[in-house]
């Protein structure tokens, strides 16, 4: 089961290719006072390849097409902020995005500033854990040791390039000068560690992400994680979505539990999405999510009780219907 449903999962990644646009305006026009989706074509923006979004967002797509008369693909893209400013533009229909930056988009600040974005959730989802990696010989031990270091920030228009710059800030440094910021994806970041063109890198994913797996059993002593949680306080006064967590010792084989900073998910549309979709969609995350466990841990911590916590972004009629009923 777990092989076939993965096997299907690719298949609705490689149907877009990489950044692939939405394919149809009509995702389904159904009334808002039903729970059924239309017919149609959608698309779901997700991120980097491997990364978590990226395999959840496959299983997502699969979901919807297996269980509903909508055609649903998924697209590789650099991630949080790109994905809600594509989203607005019509390149896709949903989108994955970390929560703070939801909430700067809503609030028109930071990436979005003076442009807010008319965007709506259909469910909070798993958290992120801020991953921070260094090699072990880089002289590293906090984020203000990263002065003058070659640091991996992240995608360009990423959630994790706004909180690895958030960190940086909050530790007392300018990331276009005290640092050497590479705007690398995930792939060419575990590349660079690996030959040592690297000193660091920041990742906001869930857990495990396959390529932190490799890099860590590739390098083993040789790379260590770092605990951010003194930068917390700092990070809250920006935005009070961000909390305490722990990357557990289990998930990269380490010594210890590793304390660090969490961020919600949500699951994005534009406030036009049809609400028949919108529920239809988020009724059948939850009701099929031990499908998406299949494709992805993380997806075990989809939970009902927490869907509506989308502040400051406003739940979708349709989303908040299927939730509520």
């Amino acid at each position: 089961m777990r092989k076939t449903l993965a096997a299907l999962v690719a298949v609705a990644l490689v149907a877009t290719g990489c950044g692939g646009k939405r394919v149809d305006t009509n995702a389904g026009g159904a009334s808002g006072a039903s729970c059924e989706a239309g017919e149609g074509r959608l698309t779901i923006a997700t991120g980097n390849a491997g990364g978590v979004y990226y395999v959840v967002g496959g299983g997502l797509a699969q979901l919807v097409s297996g269980n509903t008369k909508l055609r649903a693909t998924a697209a590789e893209t650099g991630a949080s902020v790109q994905n809600v400013q594509q989203l607005v533009a019509g390149d896709y229909d949903i989108a994955f995005s970390l929560a703070d930056t939801a909430a700067d988009a809503v609030a028109g600040k930071d990436s979005f500033a003076g442009k807010p974005q008319k965007i709506q959730a259909l469910s909070r989802i798993y958290p992120n854990y801020t991953q921070v990696v260094v090699r072990a010989d880089s002289g590293i031990n906090s984020i203000a040791d990263m002065r003058g270091k070659r640091i991996s920030t992240g995608s360009p228009k990423s959630g994790t390039e706004l909180i690895a710059n958030r960190l940086l800030q909050a530790a007392g440094l300018d990331p276009a000068k005290d640092v050497q910021a590479q705007r690398l994806d995930l792939n060419k970041t575990i590349d660079g560690m690996k030959d040592g063109t690297l000193d660091g890198l920041v990742w906001s994913g869930g857990l495990p992400t396959a390529q932190l797996t490799d890099l860590t059993t590739s390098l083993r002593e040789r790379v260590r994680f770092l605990d951010i949680t003194p930068l917390l306080e700092p990070l809250k006064k920006i935005n009070p979505v961000y909390d305490a967590g722990s990357i557990p010792a289990a998930t990269y084989k380490l010594a210890k539990d590793v304390p660090t900073i969490v961020v919600p998910n949500l699951l994005l549309v534009r406030e036009d999405f049809p609400a028949a979709n919108a529920c239809a969609i988020t009724k059948l995350l939850f009701e099929k999510r031990a499908e998406l466990e299949k494709v992805h841990p993380a997806a075990k911590d989809i939970l009902r009780d927490k869907a509506t916590a989308t502040a400051p972004v406003q739940l979708h009629p349709g989303a908040q219907k299927a939730l509520t009923s």
